[in-house]
């Protein structure tokens, strides 16, 4: 696949996947015409690794996990370094459920003051 099939199918830009590249979290070869061709599961590699992104993780962590992902072979200290992550996700996530019940209850309480409000300026 070229670059920008794999950008359109991921979902990403090319910027992102020669990044990615740059990164050594994905690999291609080179077409005659000097193009960068990418093998098929790099569209799955690439949604894999913005999910990774988006937790939080660094590029040079996703480049140590990514060989476990695609083996499942790890070593006592990378089932280690993965539970650490999975517990660093768990408490954030724990953090974001906080805070989103917070902002519920703002916006219970802001919407109630609105309708009350509302009913007031109408002669409820």
């Amino acid at each position: 696949m070229r670059i920008g099939e794999v950008a359109s199918a991921a979902g990403v830009s090319t910027r992102a996947l020669r990044y990615y590249e740059q990164q050594q979290l994905i690999v291609s070869s080179r077409s005659a015409g000097g193009q960068r061709l990418y093998a098929p599961d790099t569209v799955e590699r690439v949604r894999w690794i913005q999910l990774l992104y988006a937790a939080g993780l660094s590029s040079r962590t996703i480049v140590e996990f990514l060989p476990c992902v695609h083996s499942g072979i790890a070593g006592p200290e990378m089932i280690a370094r993965l539970r650490a992550e999975r517990d660093r996700l768990d408490e954030h996530m724990r953090d974001l459920a906080a805070t989103r019940a917070r902002l519920d209850s703002v916006l219970t309480a802001a919407e109630f003051g609105a309708a009350q409000s509302a009913g007031e300026a109408a002669g409820v």
